[in-house]
């Protein structure tokens, strides 16, 4: 499985993930509850340093893996107080007494790191991606010592962390999100490895954008890994591969995709031109094929899907033609939802007489260039000059700069071989999908500000709490906006026909590889999710 630099920060339990001390912990624990077990009347089986070991205790804090062991076996055990001695008469005292055998065991039988281990964490870091162990253990730091692993992590929060700043333990989210906070990350652009199953269920509930479990050869404890929580799951550390591409291939990484996905209700907002159709030379030709508007009519009735363009909203509206979908026009200053609902940013109308203004100025000042296209949307203007000789470029170029500095009040963004003027408001694609994402939910405001009435019909007439997690698939300069945007809490994809710097997290190289991404994702998608 490739882990791609689109989650920033790993996270990585300690016993059975890094190193292999569970064995350690498991025959500590076996030699402290086998000498409590035999004093009861009657005496008690021993502890099953592999199954008793795998359900009760690991993962926990050390009090509370006795305690939910214990319980199992109809024992009971005050808690005691934090300087007990080692002993079996409390908890506390169990705890030290499972301590001094630790190391024991571990003065005796040393500590094993993963072979793969130390050439993870360092391809993590040669990518630019922090990296920390969670570890209900308070000897955590001596393991990392001894196995050589220290170095190659930023930070550590352990038993002993856990103890100073009352944090609850696995399956309590509150290990792992100290963890991400300590690496500056948020814990959706992070993952999380693990191999026990109360700490599978600790990193799905704090939110992490991927949950790997580690089961080793056990197909039991892979099932209960997934039930519990687990994205994917794995058999052995060296499975895990580091893709330090900033922009990997989205097409290789389709089941980190589609698990990040599925963390939430996914919704799938997409561009236009260069996405779901080639870039052409003349816009009235970019029109969609019937196998690019089947796989849009499959995912739309599966989940939410919007197509947000620099199009007036009308057109792009009628060139895509699913009915179901969302449609956002003019990069976002003009919404459509499924029932016939419109939004416009109502700061936005009042630019339109400078957009007029500008219309009018282009076009006495490149009627004479030959190729050059004035094209006029609700609240945007497209100067394209992909059919435009080189020579006459310059022309372009200042007619546009003129146009831009006699009207104020819009701003212009330059895309592939277009110049795009817009309503200089802080408003463009990635606010106009956060808006989109609300209105789903019927909890939208009004673009610009102010409340709709209609959002939760134009969501479909009911208002859904659930987290939507947006893909987003773009080509262009406007679309980094998006990218940016969605960054901490989306799949953010740019189709790249050469090499560019861009803040999205994958790539595709075609509206073609688009539709095979698309349609993968379709067919993991349970028909009808988004009924109802």
């Amino acid at each position: 499985m490739r882990l791609s630099p689109a989650l920033a920060a790993g996270i990585f339990d300690l016993d059975g993930v890094l190193t292999r001390t569970a064995r350690v912990h498991a025959a500590a624990w076996k030699q402290v509850f086998d000498a409590l077990l035999a004093r009861q009347q009657p005496p008690q089986p021993p502890f099953d340093a592999g199954r008793d070991y795998l359900e009760h205790v690991d993962g926990k804090p050390r009090l509370d893996g006795a305690r939910d062991f214990l319980a199992a076996r109809g024992i009971a055990l005050p808690a005691g107080d934090e300087g007990d001695a080692p002993g079996l008469q409390s908890l506390r005292a169990l705890g030290a007494l499972k301590n001094q055998a630790f190391h024991q065991v571990l003065a005796r039988d040393g500590v094993e790191a993963d072979p793969a281990a130390a050439a993870l964490l360092r391809a993590l870091r040669d990518g630019g991606r922090r990296t920390a162990v969670v570890s209900s253990s308070r000897n955590a730091r001596a393991v990392l010592d001894a196995a050589g692993l220290a170095p190659l992590l930023d930070t550590v929060v352990d038993g002993r962390d856990a103890a100073r700043q009352g944090l609850r333990g696995k399956p309590a989210p509150d290990l792992f999100v100290e963890a991400a906070r300590r690496l500056g990350v948020a814990p959706a652009r992070g993952f999380v490895v693990e191999d026990a199953r109360s700490g599978v269920a600790a990193a799905r509930s704090g939110g992490f954008g991927l949950v790997v479990g580690m089961a080793g050869r056990g197909a039991a404890q892979a099932e209960a890994l997934r039930v519990h929580g687990a994205d994917l799951v794995c058999q052995e550390l060296s499975e895990l591969t580091v893709v330090n591409d900033p922009c990997p291939p989205a097409l290789e990484h389709l089941d980190e995709i589609a698990a990040r996905l599925g963390r939430g209700r996914p919704a799938i907002f997409l561009d236009y031109d260069g996405t779901l159709t080639p870039i052409v030379d003349r816009p009235q030709d970019a029109l969609l094929d019937p196998p690019m508007r089947e796989v849009l009519g499959a995912l739309a009735a599966r989940v939410p899907l919007a197509v947000v363009s620099g199009r007036d909203l009308g057109d792009v509206r009628d060139r895509v033609g699913v009915a179901s979908a969302y449609y956002a026009g003019s990069h976002g200053f003009d919404i459509a939802g499924p029932n016939g609902e419109r939004h416009q940013h109502p700061q936005a109308q009042a630019r339109t007489a400078a957009l007029d203004a500008a219309q009018a100025m282009l076009q006495a000042r490149l009627f004479k260039v030959q190729g050059a296209l004035v094209e006029r949307k609700t609240f945007s203007l497209a100067v394209h000059d992909r059919l435009v000789a080189d020579a006459d470029l310059a022309r372009v170029r200042e007619a546009v700069a003129a146009a831009q500095v006699a009207n104020k009040g819009l701003r212009v963004q330059e895309g592939k071989r277009v110049h795009d003027f817009q309503p200089d408001l802080p408003w463009h694609k990635g606010h106009a999908v956060r808006w989109l994402m609300e209105a789903i939910g019927g909890r939208a405001a009004q673009p610009g500000g102010g409340q709709t009435g209609s959002a939760g019909a134009a969501a479909g007439g009911a208002a859904r709490t659930e987290r939507l997690v947006p893909l987003y698939i773009g080509d262009d300069v406007t679309d980094e906006d998006a990218f940016e945007t969605l960054a901490a809490d989306g799949v953010t994809v740019a189709v790249l026909d050469a090499p560019r710097p861009t803040a999205a997290q994958y790539r595709l190289g075609s509206a073609d590889e688009v539709r095979q991404l698309l349609n993968a994702l379709a067919g993991r998608l349970a028909p009808g999710a988004d009924e109802g």
